[in-house]
């Protein structure tokens, strides 16, 4: 019997050290890596590792460390203590019962500090210490044992892990029950090269497992596959706190997300229903209005109502086009002349507006603005004429009084409740309030919970609530009967032309084109209305210049349909610059 086993033992020996020699390059490599070292310098003379596998996958360890010290008053072992399986899961090793004892006199006080992945045991002592001393380091592992198809496999790195080079490694893994295989390895923690030497004993109830000359941070990793139901052992898994995580869709967060979008968009919907919708004008409530509901295209624009109300009441802006308008329409109406310069004279293109010797009574508050801040110098003094050129920049705050004055002028007309830009800032507000809300609540989940994908809701819900309160402003009744007939203005406009009248002189109808030519301003179609003004003026006898606008030597007005292009992009160019819209 005893011949027996000794030849199993060699035999078994034999086929670990074989394995082993098939990387003879790879073992010499690592041995001529390691630099010769002075006998008393700094270094783990023998680790040696003893595992006892237990019931529940609890590993019983002691480990046996021979330690050469050179000054230090202890020594730093470090373990991998998690690993990332997956963007979201981590594989989780615990250590747990650290104890230190020592036959010598060596170090054994214990504290460990726990980093991304790794824990790192230190081992100290009272005073510094030098030469060889023993210490006897004992913990309790969990989550090393894991369930490999139909058996339990043993996997540690169970020496190694030190600041310091490693003379000689051992590990023994002594099991309940016959262990089926054995492996090691030695090197970094994912390293393939095997250890020096790995063997089962002759009853297959240990495996041991050796390695010689280890550099600083290298381990040994030991292996045993044990039968199923040896220690009922398993992995220990953790799902890891990243953005990926914060952010994972599953039934609870997308059912929240879900329910969340739905209460708040449902809450943006019915504010907007219940604050932002036009009170339509139909059948009998046309009444309210200025004008009775239009069918077709009308020739007249709404009663009273000047071309700046119409661009603020369209788009329930007081925009820059609107202010243009109004400029046009003071020079129609007799309160400016616009003179256009001699391009071939001056070398640029420029007008001139003049004011003209005219009452100012029947002009609306934002028109006596408007009109005030043209003929006001930057000194502060009236001023008869100035060049469009020079309005850049000189007239931001009268202008900034104009448009407050055009969205008071809509409210007190009746046509909205309550001043345009003021629902719109105030939506807009509560919108980015939300958003900004939803932007620090999607950090602090993110940074703590699952449940990021709340704060998105938010988010999302602001973000729609400042976009939807551009479109908040809400038209009364008399508000949305002036823009029905407003709209069937804007058509016959579009047309460029109207039915000839025969009794209508040339005169007339260029006065009649005029007139209506501040409103294509608004409208947008300048240019087809001013090529029916071109059209009466080339009928009319004599007809180089209107009432309002003069133009150079030599121009007629086949070439008013160019100038009043020019004019009006120019015209919002200088309003522009004054940065006052």
């Amino acid at each position: 019997m005893l011949a027996l086993a000794a030849g199993s033992l060699l035999a078994l020996a034999t086929c670990a050290s074989a394995g082993a020699a098939e990387r003879p390059a790879a073992a010499g490599e690592r041995a001529a890596a390691v630099p010769a070292r002075a006998a008393d310098a700094e270094r783990v003379l023998k680790d040696d590792v003893a595992l006892a596998p237990g019931k529940g996958g609890v590993i019983r360890v002691k480990e046996t460390i021979v330690y050469q010290f050179a000054g230090h008053s202890g020594f730093r072992r470090t373990f991998p203590t998690r690993t990332h399986e997956s963007v979201t899961q981590d594989r989780v090793y615990e250590l747990g019962a650290l104890r230190a004892t020592s036959p010598d006199g060596g170090p054994t006080r214990v504290s460990t500090s726990t980093g991304d992945t790794d824990t790192t045991v230190k081992v100290t002592g009272s005073g510094k210490l030098t030469g060889r001393h023993t210490v006897v380091l004992e913990y309790d592992l969990r989550g090393a044992i894991d369930q490999l198809g139909s058996a339990e496999e043993l996997r540690w790195p169970a020496a190694g892990g030190w600041r310091v080079p490693v003379d000689e490694a051992g590990a023994t893994v002594d099991a309940t029950a016959m262990i089926r295989s054995v492996n090691c390895f030695a090197g970094p923690l994912k390293s393939t090269i095997g250890c020096t030497q790995y063997y089962t004993n002759h009853a297959h109830t240990q495996g041991v497992y050796s390695q010689r000359e280890m550099l600083p941070g290298e381990y040994l990793t030991v292996v045993a596959g044990l039968p199923p139901g040896t220690t009922g052992g398993h992995a220990i898994y953790e799902r890891r706190h990243t953005v990926a995580t914060a952010f994972s869709v599953n039934a609870v967060t997308g059912g929240v997300l879900l329910g969340l979008l739905v209460l708040l968009g449902g809450g943006v919907a019915a504010l907007y229903l219940l604050r932002g919708r036009d009170a339509r004008v139909v059948g009998k409530h046309a009444s309210v209005g200025d004008q009775p509901p239009v069918v077709g295209a009308e020739f007249e624009p709404p009663n009273g109502v000047r071309p700046g109300q119409i661009g603020t009441l369209i788009d329930e802006q007081a925009d820059v086009i609107d202010v243009t308008a109004t400029i046009v329409d003071l020079a129609v109406r007799g309160y400016l002349l616009i003179e256009e310069e001699d391009r071939a004279r001056t070398g640029r293109l420029d007008w001139t507006l003049r004011r003209l010797d005219r009452p100012v009574v029947d002009l609306l508050p934002y028109e006596r603005i408007l009109l005030d801040a043209l003929m006001t110098g930057r000194d502060g003094a009236p001023r008869d004429a100035v060049k469009l050129s020079e309005l850049g920049g000189t007239f931001a705050t009268k202008l900034a009084q104009v448009r407050a004055a055009m969205y008071d002028d809509v409210v007190k007309q009746g046509w909205f409740a309550r001043r345009p830009d003021t629902v719109r800032s105030r939506w807009t507000v509560s919108g980015i309030a939300l958003t900004v809300l939803g932007i620090a609540a999607t950090v602090a989940l993110a940074l703590t919970t699952e449940w990021a994908l709340a704060g998105l809701a938010l988010i999302i819900a602001g973000a729609a609530l400042a976009y939807g309160g551009q479109y908040m402003p809400a038209k009364t009744a008399r508000g949305s009967t002036v823009l029905a007939h407003t709209i069937g203005f804007r058509a016959f406009l579009e047309r460029g032309a109207i039915p000839d009248a025969e009794h209508t002189a040339s005169q007339q109808r260029i006065a009649l084109f005029s007139r209506f030519l501040p409103y294509a301003v608004v409208f947008d179609v300048v240019g087809k209305w001013a090529e029916t003004v071109k059209d009466a003026g080339e009928r009319a006898e004599g007809a180089d210049n209107l009432y309002w606008y003069e133009g150079p030597a030599e121009w007629d007005l086949s070439n008013f349909a160019e100038s009043m292009r020019t004019f009006t992009l120019a015209t919002s160019g200088s309003i522009s610059q004054s940065r006052g819209l």
